[in-house]
């Protein structure tokens, strides 16, 4: 089969960075969440090529260019004066890298993927709360109020599920399963899991939702506001990932907790309280749908107890 001869517009970086966020939504059924990512790091990048070397066709890119590029996001200033970490200049040339792949496996010419080198990652500091910090923040909420009851079920179930605060926010009522306390959940990368509410979860759970006069589908709705039209399903009464990021940020202030608490760190302290409780490494990777166990094994080093008893061996 004879190949079209390729022209400049075929090069063209914009053109080629929405087929490629098109490629990684309808093939490889990326989440919103990490397309949005993506475009925002190659859009960066595009701008950036574009107005360096004047110019827009991406078969020009040489190793030069990316060092070039890599060496402007380690001394970017946005006009606050606030700097690119390191983990975020990381996934700039990791979203850069995917996109030549891309091109790569659809015999558009450019530089090689694998003349890209990936940054090293750099280890992860995992903060989370001990069981008497965790009692402590889940003790917080007035539960005699519809907010306050709200606020506990949203702190138990994200403790005994370890969901992550988008999979918490997406529930519906018609989700959950009270009576045999599990249910399931589409994580990242769309892999299914199933997850597990504890006795006490539930409880308040079921609390939460018989306490509510109203037949909206989202599990956790605001209370403020204009409210939505009783006969609709009532998506926009759904409670947004930053409100609740900011219930439990709230609850650790009134708890006095040392640390700052996000969902993310309640989960780190689900994931830790099964591994200081004797649950195996496997299982606690599928309750949290890793999809490698490395990722899950991060939490050994905080929980592994014969390091301890090393310790105190050695050093008297």
């Amino acid at each position: 089969m004879k190949q079209t001869k390729k022209t400049k517009e075929d090069f063209e970086l914009k053109k080629l960075i929405n087929r490629f966020i098109a490629h990684l939504e309808v093939e490889r059924n990326y989440s919103k969440y990490t397309l949005r990512n993506y475009r925002f790091y190659l859009t960066r990048f595009r701008k950036w090529f574009e107005k360096k070397y004047e110019q827009e066709y991406v078969n020009r890119l040489t190793a030069e260019m990316v060092r070039s590029y890599r060496l402007w996001l380690s001394r970017y200033e946005d006009e606050k004066g606030q700097t690119l970490s390191r983990t975020t200049q990381s996934y700039h040339v990791i979203a850069l890298r995917a996109f030549l792949k891309y091109l790569s496996k659809k015999g558009i010419k450019s530089l090689s993927p694998e003349k890209v080198e990936l940054p090293k990652a750099e280890g992860r500091r995992i903060r989370f709360l001990s069981r008497e910090q965790i009692e402590r923040l889940l003790d917080q909420p007035l539960t005699s109020e519809p907010e306050g009851l709200r606020d506990k079920a949203i702190l138990e179930v994200l403790f005994s599920t370890g969901l992550r605060v988008s999979e918490l926010a997406k529930l519906n009522r018609e989700d959950i399963d009270i009576k045999s306390r599990e249910f399931g959940v589409v994580g990242k990368g769309r892999r299914v899991r199933v997850v597990f509410l504890s006795e006490r979860a539930a409880k308040w759970l079921e609390r939460f939702l018989v306490a509510r006069d109203d037949h909206w589908r989202p599990v956790w709705i605001r209370y403020s506001g204009t409210k939505a039209d009783p006969a609709t399903a009532g998506e926009q009464m759904r409670l947004s990932v930053r409100t609740i990021q900011r219930i439990v940020e709230k609850y650790r202030r009134s708890a006095k907790l040392p640390i700052k608490v996000s969902p993310h760190v309640v989960r780190h302290s689900f994931a830790t309280t099964l591994l200081q409780n004797g649950a195996d490494l496997r299982s606690v990777q599928e309750m949290l749908g890793h999809k490698n166990v490395s990722t899950t094994q991060v939490y050994t080093h905080v929980t592994n107890p014969q390091l301890r008893k090393v310790h105190e061996r050695f050093l008297k």
